[in-house]
């Protein structure tokens, strides 16, 4: 039996969990920085959103297209969002999975947001970049962290609004 290969981060956001779900899922391009380590596209222009609920898309689109990130897989909002992941340079098939928790905290909402499924891609696949196990979830671990730092600061503005 394979072992799960799990990255995980945690943040806290000083909102209740209905609005760090709806700054999560309806201002993603705000907080996905830009950039070749955060983005699969090149052109500045590039967004990040989410298409729909439980069913819908986590996409990446430019003026070339538009590119699944991953379907969604459960929509609660408030509490929980999961959905798949993939990379630009996965084959067909290759699949990972992120599920992101909004606990209830004092003063706000801890996000709890766990990638797994690295097990599922094979040793030397390219997203590893030749790393071990403990180095590559590492790397991943540090990689949401970025993700999630950004989210903290979108949500902390003053008041969180939709654009």
């Amino acid at each position: 039996m394979t072992t799960p290969q799990t990255a995980r981060v945690t943040t806290f956001l000083s909102l209740e969990p209905q609005v760090a779900f709806e700054v999560f899922t309806e201002e993603t391009n705000l907080w996905w920085r830009r950039g070749p380590r955060f983005r699969g596209s090149h052109a500045p222009d590039s967004v990040v959103r989410f298409e729909g609920g439980a069913g819908g898309r986590l996409v990446e689109e430019d003026s070339e297209g538009v590119f699944e990130i991953g379907r969604v897989l459960a929509w609660e909002p408030g509490l929980h969002l999961r959905f798949e992941w993939r990379g630009r340079n996965f084959a067909p098939g290759e699949l990972t999975e992120v599920e992101v928790r909004f606990e209830s905290a004092e003063g706000g909402t801890r996000v709890v947001l766990e990638h797994r499924g690295w097990e599922s891609l094979r040793p030397d696949h390219p997203v590893r970049h030749g790393q071990d196990v403990a180095a590559f979830l590492a790397m991943m671990g540090m990689w949401w962290a970025g993700l999630t730092t950004a989210l903290r600061t979108v949500a902390s503005r003053p008041t969180p609004r939709v654009e």
